[in-house]
């Protein structure tokens, strides 16, 4: 008689995003989705390569009903009970508060009730449901779990995507369900506690902080930001995250894993593209697309015009579109080329008075964001501005490189990760990279992208295709899910999948 083969680790990822989940994870699966950000696309894509993968994998979000388009409950309900008969064992954990089923967004000003909400479900009923052998958190709203791991044994992961925190009481936590008494030495508060109760109301602790403090091992989501942060080069990360990434880094806890864009990013498929195109006839994909995207913004039609895209958000904050700004005008009166801006955010008033004053509708095209218009502009584009004054990660300069499009970036964090500067002799690299955050190293990089594109036609398409391809096999979600694994199973010391 044959022994039955040991039982695989059972793994909990709670996230507060998500975009789809495996069709075999309940008829609801394929309506999961809140996203405000990449973790929303990261989630997604290592819940699906586990199950895909044979893993015992659950998941723990909020039931976002409106985002979900279950907004009547009866409705829901019904559907959910089919789900939960339908499976021997269910793998969706909805966490179940009126906070979230009328939201139309992830985030809001309700961010601390949210996630103590959503914490208070998962350590209540899902953790003792589920019983996993490791829990993956992910960012501040998840920063409470790992503490609660960390009280009854169970290995935790702590992905940390941005560098945002908030602070609470013991006793605001209390308040909303959660027996923080139970795991209170393993947060990570404000000042030193003396004792539980002197703490409980005046002692605030650090949710991001709790999370890196208590987690048996902690990621950001490039190598260069962790090494950035544990440098000190950043003076905005606050000194307790700081203090506690250089910890878990010494104390080898801690690493870099690499985000990726969605796979619907592929100009051979992409469903907001008229013209498809792929590294074998890049060319004339990419100039059918620039004709496009020229007529549908009102600017000159010319399809041997240089185009430069920028895709991000228009935060001066972080994203520097400032210093795009401040050398507007010189760029596109002094060279041979046109600039698309497709996206929102308090700066892009300045970008709109630029192109009025100076009168540059037929050479700068700027615009709200709009997904079928960003897909257009990366198909369209030679070049993409990514010139972040700090990059946790960042997703553009990875989707640009399998459109064909070279990204100029700052060299910074996730940029340094991703983005190598062009050396057409040694057929190397995807972009070009300034040092200085400043508008003088834009302004050479953008210099070095034009000599770039006035080489001989077949020379650039040459080194396209490249770019392409390599993009295509490194920036993918299968990469990113096998290092997540991989550190599954270093924690565990077992593997993970069948």
């Amino acid at each position: 008689m044959s022994e039955n083969p040991p039982r695989r680790p059972r793994i909990l990822v709670v996230t507060p995003e998500i975009t789809y989940l495996p069709e075999g994870m309940g008829n609801l699966a394929q309506r999961m989705c809140a996203k405000a950000g990449g973790l929303a696309d990261v989630s997604a894509s290592l819940v699906k390569a586990l199950y895909d993968q044979g893993a015992d994998v659950h998941v723990a979000l909020p039931n976002y009903r409106r985002m979900f388009h279950l907004d009547v409950a009866s409705v829901f309900d019904n559907e959910f009970q089919k789900v939960s008969r339908s499976l021997p064992e269910q793998r969706i954990h909805l966490a179940q508060d009126r906070v979230f089923y009328h939201r139309s967004s992830v985030y809001g000003a309700e961010n601390h009730l949210i996630a103590l909400a959503f914490q208070r479900e998962v350590i209540n009923h899902t953790i003792p449901q589920v019983r996993p052998d490791l829990i993956h958190c992910n960012d501040w709203m998840t920063g409470l779990i790992p503490a609660v791991a960390k009280r009854h044994g169970i290995p935790s992961l702590f992905t940390v995507h941005n560098i945002h925190s908030e602070h609470l009481t013991l006793a605001q936590i209390e308040d909303r369900g959660i027996d923080a008494a139970d795991f209170w030495q393993h947060l990570y508060f404000r000042r030193s506690p003396w004792n539980y109760e002197e703490s409980r109301s005046t002692n605030h602790v650090d949710l991001l902080s709790s999370g890196i403090f208590a987690a048996d091992h902690v990621n950001t989501v490039s190598p260069t930001f962790l090494e950035e942060i544990v440098r000190g080069d950043h003076a905005f990360i606050p000194d307790a995250i700081r203090n506690e990434l250089r910890g878990k880094k010494h104390s080898n806890c801690a690493s870099g894993i690499l985000n990726a864009p969605d796979p619907v990013f592929d100009p051979a498929t992409d469903p907001y593209l008229t013209t498809h195109y792929g590294p074998d006839d890049l060319e004339k994909g990419k100039r059918a697309n620039k004709l496009e995207l020229q007529e549908r913004l009102g600017l000159a039609g010319d399809p041997d015009i240089p185009i430069f895209f920028w895709p991000s958000r228009l935060d001066p904050v972080q994203k520097g579109c400032q210093l795009l700004t401040e050398i507007l005008h010189e760029l596109v009166t002094q060279n041979h080329m046109q600039i698309v801006v497709v996206a929102s955010g308090v700066f892009q008033k300045h970008f709109n008075n630029i192109v009025k004053i100076h009168g540059l509708y037929d050479r700068v095209a700027v615009r709200d964001f709009d997904e079928k218009l960003s897909h257009l502009g990366y198909a369209a584009s030679d070049f993409i501005f990514m010139p972040s004054s700090f990059e946790p990660c960042g997703l553009p300069q990875m989707i640009a490189p399998k459109y064909g499009s070279l990204t100029i970036a700052h060299d910074t964090g996730g940029l340094h990760d991703t983005v190598e500067h062009l050396k057409q002799e040694e057929g190397t690299g995807n972009g070009f990279l300034f040092e200085y955050f400043n508008a003088d190293g834009l302004r050479w990089a953008v210099g070095e992208a034009l000599n770039f594109f006035h080489q001989p036609q077949a020379e650039r398409t040459a080194q396209l295709a490249r770019v392409m391809r390599e993009a295509t096999a490194r920036f993918n979600h299968e990469a990113t899910a096998a290092d997540y694994i991989r550190r599954y199973e270093e924690m565990l010391q077992t593997t993970v999948t069948a």
